[in-house]
């Protein structure tokens, strides 16, 4: 082995990269390469392993075996494998190999992997094979170094946390004691059916036993310690942590980024993809930690451990000197007290070790006792004793270990009885003289007992294995699932209608990617059944997720709870986002559905509800974003979004007040709609988009409005324009999908409005003096008021009765009077054209207040607006109907009692304060009586530079409304039937008028009412 820096540097090459990049694979395939070589492994475990394929490549008789409990040395052998402790320096070999060199950072065993990297040398060829964290140390110690960066084969993803029940299978689960390793081992074989267990603790025959029942399938899950991260190749596929602290030997640490990577990295084989994650009550890993573990890129190693390997044997106090030397390369620090060191230090203070070390034999001697492991690790005092005894022992005129005493403590270990910790701890003390045993120098006849040492740690090797099956594995489960592997004894198929069949008995039923198993099924044979089913599932849940990627958008549906549904079956659900028409996705699925498989279905869904929300929900996007909508017309766009497409009108009275004709011209151009009621879009009330609008109100506000959304009543199916009112169901989820709740009925909102178009011509009609037709509308009353006609019931789908208590809820007020034959009216009527609109309903809570109302033709400057307000349900007293109609009924009835009549409905009035005016009241008073009543009417109008008999701005009516003032001017003001009178006018005479005190019950006037008020003023003028 080299010794000088030339050599050192000359033919080494360093091939680093994270795990699964086949850095072991390449050693092994150079070494045979040549033809001789040596490959030093960081664990017995993997080097019996590394042994194993050696030995199949070139054959038994020509490989070798050495490690401290274990040496198969051929005759002929050329190729060596070994532990890196073991590693024979004393012979020329052309290929050396050092595995996992960032090992040589470690505390404990560092300084051995720096002393091979510095001096294990191949005459021609040396390869460094480690973690990229090695570049700098390596380029700094070897200046003439080779690099090689291997990249992984498979991808490493972290999956965040999930309960052990939750852990998918062919999964391995770290933990950081023996203690921890059984218990979660333990959790694991009640709740999954079993696993295996790897502790560093077990002997080599142990481990690959309990490896070998992981890999053979009979159980899916594996509980190790961190003793795995060091190039086990196990067909692990998730890795999970259970805690990010362990003890180092000298104090509890948090890993090192780097060291967690190197235990995940075992996730993944070959081209594989990986996982890892975190369980139990283990924190989740934080971002920045997360992108360094599967990007591979961790901080570079700084410092290496380092000792001394010219040991200077010639005392004890020289040899402690030498080892407390320091080194003078860069990246190198000397190493803290190991083992050997606290050892030698314990037996050198022992006066009969110390009389016997004082020649530079006896004292290399010595130290090669205290290398001696301590596999019992019972205690420091303890193992310096054991050290002393063997060294007595050598150091006596026999030279070698007596042969009584060595059986009689072989024989302590040798019994198979006992529990897990019992035979746990014989196989510690059988390993501490497997060792001894191969040291042929401290035996009479080593051979001998090299295969009595090694017969009792495989008997003992195989019962705790035994005791670790029975602990944590099922044998039935294990048979079971053996059996389903070897397709022997079980058979699994899975049905059209998605029944799971095992050994021809219905086991469970595969719905989405859900799979349920039947209750007939439980313990042991139930989770055998359901690995069987694994086998199907795996395969037709891969089918089922390339079919959903690839499907349309029209091969799913989105029902009214939010759950999205491919082939009638759920596969996703609806969450609340941050923006209402941006709901976020979930699959549904189980642990059987694959993490790439999941992501690729979210996404998928993901798109469904980005087009369908584009697609159904067009107008209302547009609008919410569209550039050419300025200033308050953006704002009320922004509304509309936010209230799915429908806005109150009166909420937004002001805005639309002072909305001006080319700002509603921007909304209307993008659909919007200003009804007498509700601003919204009409094309938003087809059933689809009133469906999906629904949908996304129950996400945002079930929450709030304590809502099941999996039992949210249904909506009115497509065509019904009005259903009954569902007290329990809130007001905003009708309108969110397009209804208006007037009182006992709900109102689909475009009816709404076509039912305003039905009345407002009936109430505004009065007989023009130039027509040549005086009869009213087939409805009209002639007079303000009007009756229910066929067509109304018709648009609404209901009863004469249901109608009439939707009129009340919109604020009207109904009484009865003689059916007669329509009169024409007197030619001195001066009709008035007026746009108004009906209330909004009472029911809905909101108090009245005026807002600016705009029927279905365009607005003009000089059109006339009207209030909306909210009408209280009261019953029409016989004071509120007209003197005329009230003289008529009575008097028709005294002549004929059996006279019909019919209902005549009228806009509810609102009733002055109960008060009594003197009868000299002055004109000032009586034209203060008459504002306030009009203004009490809520006609908020807007200015067209006129002024009505009140005073107000209006709309100019139609005919010479200046020539009706005049002809008007001594009209009296008497009609008991109105509440808002004119103004007097200018040369018309003062009328006082005493009239009885009316009940204070207070009726809030509709629309109508004022439309009846403007009516009456300019009836009373012309007369």
């Amino acid at each position: 082995m080299a010794r000088d820096i030339e050599s050192r540097t000359r033919n080494v090459t360093a091939v680093l990269g994270p795990t699964n990049t086949g850095k072991t694979h390449l050693a092994i395939e150079r070494m045979v390469g040549h033809k001789s070589g040596i490959i030093g492994l960081p664990l017995r475990l993997l080097a019996r392993e590394v042994y194993d394929k050696v030995s199949a490549k070139v054959g038994a008789e020509h490989v070798a075996l050495v490690t401290g409990e274990e040496k198969i040395k051929p005759e002929n052998a050329r190729y060596w494998v070994a532990t890196v402790e073991a590693m024979p320096l004393d012979i020329d070999v052309e290929f050396v190999a050092i595995d996992e060199v960032q090992l040589a950072a470690d505390p404990d065993r560092g300084h051995v992997f720096t002393d091979r990297i510095l001096n294990a040398r191949g005459t021609a060829e040396t390869l460094l094979l480690g973690a990229q964290t090695m570049h700098e140390a390596i380029s700094d110690l070897i200046p003439d170094a080779n690099f090689i960066s291997r990249p992984r084969l498979s991808k490493l993803n972290y999956s965040g946390q999930k309960k052990i029940t939750r852990i998918p299978a062919r999964a391995a689960v770290i933990a950081f004691s023996a203690s921890e390793v059984y218990a979660i081992a333990e959790l694991i074989r009640r709740q999954r059916g079993g696993t295996a267990v790897v502790l560093g603790a077990l002997s080599p025959r142990t481990r690959n036993a309990q490896v070998e029942l992981y890999q053979s399938g009979d159980v899916d899950f594996l509980v190790a310690t961190d003793a795995i991260g060091m190039g086990l190749n196990l067909d692990v596929d998730h890795v999970a942590f259970t805690a990010l602290r362990k003890f180092d030997g000298a104090q509890h640490r948090d890993l090192l980024p780097a060291e967690i990577g190197q235990i995940a990295g075992r996730a993944g084989r070959h081209m594989n993809d990986g996982t890892f994650g975190v369980t139990g009550d283990c924190p989740t890993l934080e971002a920045g930690l997360v992108e360094k573990l599967e990007t591979h890129h961790f901080d570079s190693v700084r410092m290496l451990q380092w000792r001394n390997r010219n040991l200077d044997f010639s005392s004890v106090s020289k040899l402690k000197e030498s080892l407390r030397e320091t080194p003078d390369l860069p990246r190198l620090s000397r190493a803290r007290s190991s083992e050997d060191e606290l050892a030698l230090e314990a037996v050198s203070r022992d006066e009969e070790i110390a009389a016997l070390a004082t020649q530079p034999g006896a004292v290399e001697k010595l130290w090669d006792v205290c290398q001696l492991p301590d596999y019992r690790k019972i205690s420091n005092q303890n193992h310096a004793e054991l050290v002393a005894d063997i060294y007595k022992a050598i150091t006596s005129e026999a030279e070698v270990i007596p042969e009584d005493w060595l059986s009689e403590q072989v024989a302590l270990s040798d019994r198979v009885d006992g529990d897990i910790d019992t035979l746990s701890t014989r196989v510690a003390h059988i390993r501490t003289w497997t060792y001894v045993a191969n040291r042929s120098n401290w035996l009479k006849d080593p051979v001998h007992w090299q295969g009595k040492t090694r017969d009792v740690e495989d008997r003992l090797s195989d019962a705790l294995h035994e005791r670790l099956t029975q602990r944590f594995v099922d044998e039935r489960t294990s048979a079971l699932m053996r059996g389903m592997r070897e397709k022997t004894e079980l058979s699994a198929e899975i049905g059209e209608d998605g029944s799971l069949e095992v050994e021809n008995h219905s086991v469970g039923r595969l719905q989405g990617f859900r799979f349920q198993l039947e209750g007939q099924a439980d313990g042991v044979h139930a989770r055998a059944l359901r690995g069987a089913a694994a086998q199907v599932l795996s395969r037709e849940l891969a089918m089922r997720v390339r079919r959903v990627v690839a499907a349309k958008s029209d091969a799913f549906t989105l029902d009214q709870s939010g759950t999205i549904h491919w082939r009638n079956e759920p596969i996703g659900e609806l969450e609340a986002g941050e923006d209402p028409l941006r709901p976020a996705v979930s699959v549904l699925c189980d642990e059987h559905l694959a993490v790439p498989d999941r992501e690729k279905v979210k996404e998928r869904l993901e798109n469904f509800m980005t087009e369908t929300i584009e697609d159904k929900l067009q107008p209302l996007i547009a609008a919410s974003t569209a550039t050419d909508i300025e200033g308050m017309a953006k704002g009320i766009g922004f509304q509309l979004r936010e209230n799915f497409g429908v806005l109150r009108r009166e909420h937004v009275a002001s805005e639309i007040k002072n909305l001006d004709q080319a700002s509603r011209a921007q909304l209307r151009k993008h659909g919007v709609r200003f009804g007498a009621f509700n601003i919204y879009f009409p094309q938003l009330l087809k059933p689809a988009p009133a469906h999906l609008t629904s949908v996304l109100w129950a996400l945002k506000n079930s929450a709030e409005e304590t809502l099941d959304r999996r039992k949210l009543p249904t909506l009115p199916r497509a065509g019904l324009t009005s259903v009954a009112t569902d007290p329990a169901v809130p007001v905003a989820y009708y309108r969110s999908s397009g209804y208006h709740v007037c009182g006992p009925r709900v109102l689909r909102i475009d009816i709404l409005e076509r039912l305003a178009d039905f009345i407002r011509p009936l109430v505004a009609w009065r007989a023009k003096p130039d027509a040549a037709e005086l009869t009213p509308p087939a409805g009209s009353s002639g007079d303000g008021g009007f009756v229910a006609t066929a067509d109304m019931m018709s648009i609404l789908g209901c009863s004469a009765d249901d109608l009439g208590a939707t009129l009340k809820a919109l604020g009207f007020e109904s009484h009865e009077r003689v059916k007669t034959q329509p009169s024409t009216t007197s030619a001195e009527t001066v009709a008035v054209d007026v746009d108004a609109s009906l209330p909004t309903k009472p029911s809905e809570g909101s108090a009245a207040r005026p807002s600016n109302v705009e029927g279905s033709e365009p607005e003009t400057k000089d059109a006339v607006q009207t209030p909306s307000s909210e009408a209280v349900e009261a019953e029409a007293s016989s004071g509120q109907a007209s003197e005329s109609d009230a003289t008529t009924t009575e008097s028709a009835k005294s002549d004929d009692a059996d006279t019909e009549t019919e209902t005549v409905w009228r806009p509810a009035r609102r009733q002055r304060p109960r008060s009594r005016r003197p009868h000299h009241a002055s004109k000032a008073s009586n034209e203060n009586s008459a504002t306030k009543a009009t203004r009490s009417g809520d006609q908020h109008q807007k200015s067209n530079g006129k002024q009505d008999g009140e005073g107000r701005k209006r709309g100019k009516p139609s005919g010479d409304r200046r020539q009706g003032d005049k002809a008007s001017s001594h009209a009296g003001r008497g009609d008991k039937k109105h509440r808002g009178k004119p103004q007097h006018r200018k040369h018309g005479p003062k009328v006082h008028q005493s009239k009885p005190p009316k009940s204070e019950q207070s009726v809030e006037s509709s629309p109508f009412a004022a439309l009846s008020d403007l009516k009456d003023a300019l009836e009373k003028g012309g007369k």
